[in-house]
Formats: structure tokens, C-alpha cells, sequence
């Protein structure tokens, strides 16, 4: 008798044994797209500058990805911003960047080397526009900025493309009535006051360059109101990318206390190109979404990366394999 129960536990023993292999079998199947081995491999993303929110993003995305595909090298390059991002992705120097949707339609547009390879993979968060003056400043508007002396970004980036047609959009001529200046994130705080009367930076807030200069410099922030991108919107283009938002109290709040700031606002894209391998495109999606909660601990504009907006990659078409992807977790 004994000897007989003894064979029935051993039995039962293997059989949850087995339904265990087969349960995790499952889950792997599941959590690993089509069950495969992960892509390998080497690619290269182009962030942007240093103390800006692309090259944070793309670090704490790199550590993501290796964790899903410990095989996949994924070597960051810096960059100026939006407009050297997607040159270099449209002409093959990199596979996968962030890029501001007017750069993108900018870009396509001029009818630029690859643009009509460009496709979009998933829609990730706004950059506001921020306009920052020493907080004893006589800059009160975008119009005070005339004689000035204005940083507004690197030649290739996306800070100068919206700080030119910010500029105009008020009169002013950014090569003839205002001392211009070709400084990012990385150099515009620390030149602000001695060397500088203003700087644009536009990115995701808060911004980790203005966060630090923050604990030690006294600034504020210029409104952006909307009868400016009114007459952005009237001048077409890559322009009715942008629209009228307020920065959020809790952005900045040792410099705003408590209060808004009117301003405007463009989406940012995450980009590769149509001949990027749909498997690895995949792959890579599920991860940026997988890991949003991850990154938005550190950058706290990822949090805003949602799988229901992510798709409205406009105006890029969705690549083959972020639609894949898209259509797996359709409800």
C-alpha cells in the first residue's frame, strides 16, 4: 500500500512538475514577442547634448534594452538636437533617435537625402519652449529681446529652429536685432547674466541643466503667449506643429512658485528608418513602453510615454515594426 501511494506522489510530483514547465513556457512565450531569441547586434541612437533630456532618455534607455536584448550593443552619440537627429538617421549615420516633429516635417519638407525612408516608431513626450532671463531682468515679453543678448541654440538643433521663428514671429530679425548666440543647455545657464540677457532652450521639463542652475542662480521665465504661435500657425508649414500650453507649476518650482507659465509645446518622436530590421523595431518598441514607469523615475517627462497616443507618430508613418508590435497588444 504504501509502495503504491508512494508511486501515485511521485506521479502526481512529476505532473505539476510538468503544467509548472509548461505555465513558464507560457509566460516566456508571452512576455518574449513570438517566443524567439532576442535580436542582436549593434546599432547606434543619437541622442542629443549633455545636460539635455535626449541624452538622459537614451542612457536610461540603453540600460533598458540591454536588459532585454543583453546581446544587442546600442551605442549612444551625442548630438546638437532634433535637426542633426534626424539628418543622421535619415541618411543612415544612425538607426533610431528623438527628434521634434516640426524638425521631422521641416526635414521632409525641404525635401532633404532620406527623407521619404523616415518612419516613426512611437510618440514619447512634448517639449515645452522656455524662455529664461536673470530674474532682475527688464525682459518682460519676446519683443524685449530686441538688442539683445539672446542664446538660441546650436546651429543644428531643434532650439534653433523654434527660437528663429519665435523671433520673427515678433519682428525680429535673429542675425540683425539681437546679438545672437550659438549656446545650448549645456553652456546658455552658465553664461546667463554676464554674458547672456536671455536663452531659448526648448525640451522636456524639468530640464536637468536648468534644475542644477536652479539651486544656485536666481531666473525666471518669459511668457510665450498665444498670439505668438497664432502667428506661427499663419506662416504653415512645419509650424502647426506647436500649440499653445502652460508649463506646469510643479516643473520648476523654486523658480515658479506656484505659478504657470504660458508657453508652446511640440511633440517628440522616437525615429528610425524603413530598412531597420522589423524584428529589432519590435523589440525595441515593446521595451520603450514596457520601461516608461522605469525612466520616468529619472526623466520625469517619460512618464508621459502612453501605448493609447503612442501611435500618432504624425508626420511619419508607423514602421513595420512598431505597428507589429501596436497590433499585438490591441485590445
Amino acid at each position: 500500500m504504501s509502495t503504491l501511494l508512494s508511486r501515485i506522489g511521485r506521479r502526481r510530483t512529476a505532473q505539476v512538475a510538468v503544467a509548472g514547465a509548461v505555465v513558464l513556457g507560457l509566460l516566456l512565450w508571452w512576455l518574449l514577442p513570438l517566443g524567439e531569441k532576442p535580436p542582436s547586434g549593434t546599432i547606434t541612437f543619437s541622442t542629443g547634448t549633455r545636460a539635455g533630456v535626449y541624452q538622459k532618455y537614451g542612457e536610461l534607455l540603453r540600460i533598458e534594452l540591454r536588459k532585454d536584448m543583453p546581446d544587442l550593443d546600442v551605442r549612444l552619440m551625442t548630438s546638437a538636437g532634433s535637426q542633426e537627429n534626424v539628418e543622421r538617421v535619415a541618411t543612415g549615420k544612425a538607426d533610431f533617435t528623438i527628434a521634434a516633429a516640426d524638425a521631422v516635417e521641416t526635414y521632409k519638407l525641404a525635401g532633404r537625402p532620406g527623407a521619404e525612408g523616415l518612419r516613426g516608431v512611437t510618440r514619447l513626450y512634448d517639449d515645452y519652449v522656455q524662455l529664461v532671463v536673470p530674474s532682475d531682468s527688464d525682459i518682460q515679453s519676446v519683443a524685449d529681446l530686441r538688442g539683445k543678448r539672446v542664446a538660441i541654440g546650436l546651429p543644428d538643433s531643434g532650439v534653433r529652429l523654434i527660437a528663429t521663428r519665435v523671433l520673427k514671429a515678433v519682428g525680429i530679425d535673429p542675425e540683425k536685432d539681437i546679438t545672437p548666440s550659438a549656446d545650448g543647455i549645456d553652456t546658455g545657464p552658465g553664461r546667463l547674466g554676464d554674458e547672456l540677457d536671455a536663452f531659448f532652450w526648448s525640451g522636456g521639463v524639468p530640464t536637468d541643466g536648468l534644475k542644477q542652475i536652479a539651486k544656485t542662480s536666481a531666473f525666471r521665465f518669459v511668457p510665450i503667449g498665444d498670439d505668438i504661435v497664432t502667428k506661427l500657425h499663419e506662416s504653415g508649414g512645419a509650424t502647426r506643429y506647436y500649440r499653445t500650453t502652460n508649463m506646469p507649476e510643479s516643473a520648476y518650482p523654486t523658480v515658479q512658485n506656484g505659478a504657470v507659465v504660458p508657453t508652446m509645446a511640440v511633440s517628440n518622436l522616437l525615429v528610425t528608418r524603413a530598412d531597420v530590421d522589423p524584428r529589432l523595431t519590435e523589440w525595441l518598441t515593446r521595451t520603450v513602453l514596457d520601461s516608461r514607469d522605469g525612466i520616468g523615475a529619472h526623466v520625469h517627462s517619460a512618464q508621459l510615454v502612453d501605448l493609447r497616443t503612442a501611435i500618432y507618430t504624425d508626420p511619419l508613418e508607423l514602421h513595420e515594426g512598431a505597428r507589429r508590435y501596436y497590433r499585438s497588444v490591441k485590445p
